[in-house]
């Protein structure tokens, strides 16, 4: 029977599926450990399990909730290689190091679905995407992309479609073409939040949730994190706060941007719904990237709906029904029961931002729309590094981020400009 119910803005599909979420006790205190965490996204989690299971005294801490920032709210696809494509990177690193980055993002598909699978993470994995074009003049690219994935960088699970597949595997005629990726799917990401906190947890790291850090401080050899309930005095920080930092480390509040992005869930189309009849995601080439998928259950999650300055989108399900409207017009009337937002954060390059930021203070986020996938994989590599190979971490430490121009103050005003800019020429 269908899931009826009012629209939540706050409240996701997500969390509205699986009901209690598991609770952890605020900071009473002050702690010392071999390692802080801030923030209780996939990256710190992971970070946290990994750094617990290898023996590491870890402590971490959330300002709210495990998954209720960008990590448990997002359309819980997986994606393949890096946010640009590996033939761009070449462009601009050279073979060795794209193939390098590209074979690290392959380890971090396998490396997700394969801790979820050890640990007992039921994340509803389904396998399939699309990712299509909604300009024809794009054509041409994605169909030679399909093929340098292939011959260049041994990717066979790639294929190009025409308008006729496109049509018949979306269940819609809005598209031109694309490309079908079945070596990669989507999750329910806040399954996999509360399971990674689960494994930390039961490995002996030390989570608090309701804790907010007020400061960081790094003297003497020694890292302090202030928060209202206590001090936390380690060896080593990870800020993994992402689009959430608000100015607590202004090296990474100058690299990392928030945007808002938002996606309704409908009630269950049905089994004989024509709407992707495969199961896949689907992302496409818009700079305000339109990203949806069925759920478990059969429900449309679609997002697609972008706001690059702070404050809430009073009217989610106008603009997203609007959207699925246009892809689908027989969906014009239907009910949408679910409708959420939260920001992700972005870099000017949209690649990671991974750097430490003062002495045993590395920050990781921007991950740019490519975050379930990387987040997960770079708390990992957080983790080798403290325990003695930087090697690996050091390719995204590497990577070329510039800081958004226009210093603290002009820099939202700008990117509120530049985004908008783009988001114009999707109509042109």
């Amino acid at each position: 029977m269908p899931y009826h119910s009012p629209i939540s803005p706050g409240l996701s599909w997500y969390e509205a599926s699986l009901g209690a979420r598991p609770r952890y006790a605020a900071l009473d205190g002050d702690l010392a450990a071999d390692v802080v965490i801030v923030g209780g996204g996939f990256t710190g989690l992971s970070a946290a399990a990994h750094l617990a299971r290898a023996g590491v005294d870890v402590v971490l801490i959330e300002a709210h909730r495990f998954g209720d920032g960008a990590s448990g709210r997002n359309g819980g696809q997986l994606g393949t290689g890096q946010r640009a494509w590996a033939e761009e990177l070449e462009e601009e690193l050279g073979f060795t190091r794209a193939k390098a980055l590209f074979d690290l993002a392959e380890e971090a598909k396998a490396h997700l679905l394969g801790f979820a699978a050890d640990h007992g993470i039921e994340i509803d994995y389904r396998p399939g995407q699309m990712s299509v074009v909604h300009k024809r003049r794009y054509l041409d690219d994605y169909r030679k992309h399909a093929d340098i994935m292939r011959e260049r960088f041994g990717y066979p699970h790639l294929s190009y479609m025409d308008a006729e597949e496109t049509a018949r595997r979306l269940g819609s005629d809005r598209y031109f073409g694309g490309v079908r990726d079945t070596g990669t799917g989507h999750i329910h990401p806040l399954k996999l939040v509360i399971g990674t906190a689960r494994v930390a947890d039961e490995a002996g790291a030390r989570l608090f949730e309701t804790t907010r850090a007020t400061g960081i401080s790094a003297h003497g050899g020694k890292v302090r994190v202030v928060t209202q309930h206590g001090t936390i005095t380690a060896e080593k920080c990870l800020v993994a706060t992402n689009a959430h930092g608000n100015g607590l480390e202004p090296e990474s509040a100058a690299h990392v941007m928030p945007i808002g992005s938002f996606i309704g869930a409908t009630v269950p189309l049905g089994e004989t719904s024509p709407v992707l009849p495969g199961g896949e995601a689907v992302d496409d080439s818009r700079f305000v990237v339109r990203y949806f998928r069925k759920s478990s259950d059969g429900r449309l999650l679609f997002g697609g709906r972008e706001i690059y300055a702070p404050g809430e989108d009073k009217a989610i399900h106008r603009h997203i029904r609007r959207q699925i409207t246009e892809l689908y017009p027989a969906l014009k009337d239907i009910e949408i029961t679910h409708a959420w937002g939260g920001y992700v954060g972005i870099t000017m390059p949209r690649k990671p931002f991974v750097r430490e930021v003062m002495p045993n203070v590395i920050s990781a986020g921007g991950y740019s729309g490519h975050g379930v996938m990387l987040s997960n994989f770079v708390g990992k590599l957080y983790a080798e590094t403290v325990c003695g190979n930087r090697d690996r971490l050091k390719l995204f430490e590497e990577l070329k981020v510039p800081p958004f121009p226009g210093g603290r103050l002009l820099r939202p005003a700008l990117m509120f400009l530049a985004l908008n800019w783009y988001a114009l020429r999707d109509r042109i």
